[in-house]
Order: C-alpha cells, then structure tokens, then sequence
C-alpha cells in the first residue's frame, strides 16, 4: 500500500513520501541558519578561552562545556531575535535578503519563539551551572543587542560602538564562569575583543556600504562615502589594540612569548587598518 503523502507544515503544501524529508533537512538548516553559526564559532571560542583563563587550579571539562553551552544558546537566542526585528531591512539587502525570515522560509512567530527558548535556556543553563554573575552578564547582553543596539543602528553610525559591547562580552562571561568575579583579567579579555571588533565593523561596512545605504542604515561609509572617518576609526582602535593585547602578560595570565605573539600581531592588524587612509592621503597628494 502507497504511503499517504506528508504536509509540510509551514508552506501547506503536500508532499510525497520521497520530498518529505529533505524538506525537513531543509527547515533544520534554516533554524541553524537563524542562529548565525559562523558568529556564534566565535562566541563559542572566546568564551571557552576565557572559561579557560580564569580557572583558578584545574578546568572542570564538563562544567566548562556547559558554561560555553549555555552562552552560545544567549548569543543564538539573541541573533533569532535580532533578524526578527530586522527582516524587513534584511529584505532590502543583497547580502541578506535571502536569510530565512525575509525569504518567508520561517514564519516570525516561529522564530520568536525559537529565539526566546534559545535565549532562556541559555541562562538558566549559566544560572544553574555557574554562577549568578555569569548569567547576570549574559542577559546584558541580550538587552544590549536588543534594546539597545538594534533599534539603535537605524538612527546613528555610533551603534558599531554599542553593537562591540555584547560581541566582546562572551569572553567575560567565560572567565566569570570559572572565576567568579571579573577582576582585571575578565577586563583584559573584553577590552582585547572590544577593540578587535571596531576595525572589522568599519572594513564590512565599507564593503556593503551600498547594502546598508539601501536599508537607510546610516553606516559610516554611507554618510561619508569617501571613506575617510571610517579609515581614521579603524586606524584609531587598531593602535588602541597593540598595548591592550599585551596587557595578559603585564597582569601575569600570560608569558613572554605571547607578549611578543600579540605584538607582532596586533602591528600588523594597524598595518591593515592604516592602509586605507594612507591609499586616501596618497591620492589626494598626488591628485
């Protein structure tokens, strides 16, 4: 007897048996999707780091995992919830437009909901597993992604300075996961992912300043095309990283040789942030 044909749930549409499942493959990615995997790597890895540093005597593996579980939920919860809020000016966008939400492959009140329960999950996971400041810094993050940050990047470029905040804050929940209080190292670790972050907002904005011109997002290089301020912030915090990255080995978390690793690194990344306004200096020189 022929199996009855499937329905999937999200367009109406019915299915036979052979289509039915690659379709559920296909709404499960576009969940991963929601979650911004490739940002949440990052989140996963600063915050294991900072887990990691923090110890005080050995590193417990398994609450180690579920302290970085948990902030990778928060950091997923929270990216669901921001293309929520955003997948009207993400339909507007090349780069974005075919995100699940604009492209209607996610209904909004599914994903709200997939959103939250990531988001609250993740805290309860760090409240019962860790530590209340933990969790307390976690849902900062939430609020500050959410309620600040994103209804914050339509009105002014300075929303890449706020938008640094909870991007940096993973590594500080790691650390206050495992040690129990921020102290100077925690501090450390934010302010050298803080900084990082800055040159890299201002490179992507340039390159999809036309995208976020599109969304009336009012980026930087939108409102200043030629490229000049958002090479000089760049510039700017590239050069405040440099003594900032070796602070680890002045507080005693770290050795020489990373002294000279995050030097030798943190110079070359000013390299790469200069290269913009020198290209810039140049041609009006010799224009």
């Amino acid at each position: 007897m022929k199996d009855a044909p499937a329905v999937d749930v999200v367009r109406g549409v019915r299915l036979q048996p052979d289509q039915a499942e690659p379709r559920a493959s296909s709404l499960f990615a576009d969940y991963v999707e929601l979650t911004k995997p490739r940002l949440n790597f990052l989140v996963v890895a600063t915050s294991a780091a900072g887990y990691y540093l923090g110890a005080v005597g050995g590193v417990d593996v398994a609450l180690m995992a579920q302290a970085v579980a948990g902030t990778a939920l928060v950091a997923g919860g929270a990216a669901v919830l921001n293309q929520l809020y955003e997948r009207d000016t993400d339909a507007l966008m090349r780069r974005t437009r075919m995100r699940p939400l604009p492209d209607g492959r996610v209904s909004p009140t599914d994903a709200r909901t997939f959103g939250i329960v990531l988001s609250a999950a993740g805290l309860l996971t760090l409240a019962a597993r860790t530590n209340w400041m933990a969790a307390a810094l976690a849902l900062a993050t939430l609020i500050v992604y959410l309620v600040v940050y994103t209804p914050m990047k339509r009105r002014t470029p300075q929303s890449t300075l706020v938008g640094a905040i909870p991007g940096a804050l993973p590594a500080i929940i790691g650390w206050t996961a495992s040690h129990g209080s921020i102290a100077l190292g925690g501090a450390s670790l934010f302010a050298i992912v803080f900084l990082w972050q800055m040159p890299h907002f201002m490179a992507i904005a340039w390159l999809f300043r036309d995208d976020y011109g599109k969304a009336g997002f009012p980026m930087l290089p939108v409102i200043e095309p030629g490229g000049t301020r958002a090479g000089r912030q760049a510039l700017i915090y590239a050069a405040l990283l440099v003594p900032v990255s070796v602070t680890p080995t002045l507080i005693g978390i770290a050795g020489g040789t990373y002294f000279w690793v995050a030097l030798v690194l943190g110079l070359a990344m000013l390299g790469l942030a200069a290269y913009l306004p020198l290209l810039w200096i140049a041609l009006i020189a010799n224009h």
